[in-house]
Formats: structure tokens, sequence, C-alpha cells
């Protein structure tokens, strides 16, 4: 699919409740080519990719905003058929903060989070660090939440928002590597640019930005008074206030809203807002901190 002049897309073919259609993979340029997103690990989406160069077209790099399984696991193949450098902000256990380090460290969260454990960038792109080809140049964004090696890329007033900002859904975000304090920064930050339209990791281009940051920051915000307002009638666990409070998704997506109240405990705990006992787990139990 043309987006426009320089820019098309290619969706991957692994829809599900967590991909909607599948993932966005971006094509920017015209001889030498940027590639966002490969996607993941099928062979019929490498050769749509290689498929879509035409005649003096090249790939000189592959882009990755973070890495999780659907977005990364293509980019080894591709840059071993291409020679293009793999180019992401840091392998997939970096830019953890130390609470979501801890927490990795104990294995009490387990896997199934869908994250690329093999991944590792030919190079690691430093915030606001600029990538060029002829004809075009991209900004790299730190940009974590969703995950910690999370990027945006800016491109000719756009943003490639990756899972941080989408229209047809919020984004999950799951310790220990999705993190809400970094995730509330991160919109902050896109809130105050003036991108003209965000290309995101899943679903169509968000075309009012502004509005869109606004909306998934109200949503959030919203989560939260629905946590302390469900822990001022007593203590408990995640799994207990996930179900009285995500009473209106699909059953197959309680894991990840249990993830999602955990990510909201964290920070509220890093507020000094609630307290765990006995500390900081998936099972702990929360209270709102005295006073």
């Amino acid at each position: 699919m043309q987006l426009e002049p320089g820019l098309r897309c290619l969706t991957a073919p692994n829809p599900s409740p967590m991909t909607h259609r599948g993932t966005n993979t971006y094509i920017v340029g015209e001889t030498e080519i940027a590639v966002i997103d490969p996607g993941p690990a099928d062979n019929a989406h490498l050769s749509a990719i290689l498929g879509a160069l035409g005649p003096g077209q090249r790939i000189t790099a592959i882009l990755v905003t973070h890495s999780h399984l659907d977005h990364s696991p293509l980019a080894r193949p591709l840059a071993d058929a291409t020679g293009a450098p793999i180019l992401a902000a840091g392998p997939s256990d970096w830019g953890r903060r130390p609470v979501m380090q801890a927490l990795a460290t104990t294995g009490a969260l387990g896997g199934g989070e869908g994250v690329d454990p093999d991944f590792t960038p030919d190079r690691q792109l430093a915030d606001r660090e600029i990538i060029g080809g002829d004809g075009w140049t991209i900004e790299a964004l730190h940009t974590p939440g969703h995950m910690a090696n999370h990027l945006s890329f800016a491109w000719n007033g756009a943003l490639f928002s990756g899972d941080l900002v989408m229209g047809w859904a919020t984004s999950v975000v799951s310790p220990p590597d999705g993190d809400m304090t970094a995730f509330f920064a991160s919109l902050d930050r896109l809130a105050g640019r003036e991108d003209r339209v965000h290309y995101p990791g899943h679903g169509d281009p968000v075309a009012d930005p502004a509005a869109r940051i606004a909306e998934l920051a109200t949503h959030r915000r919203g989560r939260e008074a629905a946590i302390t307002q469900a822990l001022a009638h007593g203590p408990a666990d995640p799994r207990s206030l996930t179900a009285r409070i995500y009473t209106d998704v699909d059953a197959r997506l309680l894991p990840m809203a249990e993830r999602n109240v955990l990510a909201h405990l964290i920070d509220l705990a890093g507020r000094n807002l609630v307290t765990a006992e006995p500390e900081i787990a998936p099972d702990a139990t929360f209270r709102l901190t005295a006073g």
C-alpha cells in the first residue's frame, strides 16, 4: 500500500487479538530503502518485502521499534538477505529500570509476553540519533513504556509510533518489559511534538496524533483511578483487581489486562501511593499507602 510519496506499507499475515490485522512493515525511500519493523518469522512476508523492491532499489537500513515476536524476528533473515544493518535501541533486556530488572531476575513473571529473546541489533541507536539514506532522514526517539527498548521514528513530519500509540487499541504495558511510569513519560514526550500523522505498528494511520495521545493518557489515568478506588475497599492482588476493573474485554485478553494492572500498581508504588506486601510481585497484595 502506498501511503504517501516515499512510503509504502506491507502488513504481515499474523492477525490476532493482539496484532489486529497484522504487523505493519514500512518501506521508506526510493533508491536506498529503510525497512521499519520487518515483522514476525514468516518466509512469505520476507519474500513480500524483498519482492517490493523495484529496479535500482536496495535496503540499506533495517529499523526495529521494539523486540516483540511480531516485530523483530524477521530482521536477521532480512539482514542476511540484503547486507543491511539492524538498528534498534538495544537487545530485549536493554533499558529496564531497576524495579523491572528485579522482577525479571526473580523469574516470577514467567514468559508468554512475546519477547524475542535472541534479538540483538547490529548497532544501537542513541536518542535523537539521525539515520540517513538517499532522499530521506529518520530520527530515532527513545519512547519506552510498551517495552524498555521501544523506539519511535520521526520522518518527514510523520512518526512511526510502533506499539506506543495506535488508533485501534491501547498499548499493552506488561512488566518487566512494559513500564507504566515510562509509558506516561513517553506519551508526554510525544504530546510535546507536532507530528502530522502517526504510522503505528498495527492498524490504520492515526490522523490526529495529539487527540489520540490525550485520549490514551485519559484512558490510563481512568484505569489508575479505578485501581485506587478498588483498593479503597481493601487490599487486593492484581488478579482480583483485574476481575473487578476489566469487565468489558475479551476473556482471552484478561492475562494481558492483569499485567496492565500490575504495571499501574508498580507506577503507583513508585509514587508512594500504594504499598506492596511483602514486596512488588505479580501475586503481591497491594494496599493504599496510609496518610
